[in-house]
């Protein structure tokens, strides 16, 4: 009995003794850094850049402001005539169909009064005798307010939906400009091979990495 303690003593000395000696092979002082270093491995400096969290409402402020400020703001220069281009179209549309709209709805109001002095009562401008026929009837008058007015509207919308279309492209863009993309990217396409750890049956296949 004696002697079985005396060796159980003795085994976990020596192991103790073996757990705390030193690793000679790979010393202790050189940091991760340096050990890969000598091995080759090259690191790259990171760029950093500063992030300012208030740029996304302050590009979208702009653009609710002026149309396209917010774009200049994030240096996207090329969109700025785009932007003006689209909302000054809508706005242009909206303004013929209103002026044809006030027109039409004119001449309607004073051929329902009995007047039949409207510009759409003789088109021709015959002034040998007095048109007894308007060119125009009230119903294609009337038909001509209704087409206008709802033309009209529907441009107003479109302009309304460019505007906030404007503001929400302002406001992402300065989003996306807060991340740091590299141009350099590259796709690399690797056969692979596993072993089912079961059955030990071959999985083929490739792999796809996409390195940023």
């Amino acid at each position: 009995m004696r002697k079985k303690a005396i060796g159980c003593i003795l085994f976990f000395s020596c192991l103790c003794c073996w757990a705390q000696e030193p690793n000679d092979t790979q010393p202790q002082a050189d940091s991760l850094k340096e050990r890969m270093a000598s091995e080759g491995v090259q690191f790259e400096k990171i760029e950093k850049r500063p992030i300012n969290p208030l740029a996304p409402s302050k590009a979208a402020f702009y653009s609710a402001v002026l149309p396209g400020l917010g774009q200049a703001y994030n240096r996207r220069y090329w969109k700025v005539p785009l932007v003006w281009g689209a909302i000054g179209t809508g706005v242009a549309v909206y303004i013929y169909n209103d002026n044809l709209y006030d027109r039409f709805r004119t001449a309607f109001k004073r051929r329902r009064a009995g007047f039949t002095d409207d510009e759409f009562f003789d088109l021709n401008k015959e002034d040998d005798f007095t048109p007894t026929n308007p060119d125009l009837s009230e119903q294609a008058l009337q038909d001509a307010q209704e087409r206008y007015q709802r033309d009209r509207d529907l441009s107003l919308l479109i302009t309304i939906a460019l505007y906030a279309l404007n503001i929400i492209d302002a406001n992402v863009d300065a989003h996306l400009k807060q991340y740091n993309v590299d141009e350099d990217l590259s796709l690399q396409i690797q056969p692979y091979l596993d072993y089912h750890p079961i059955t030990s049956d071959p999985n083929y296949g490739l792999a796809l990495s996409i390195r940023f």
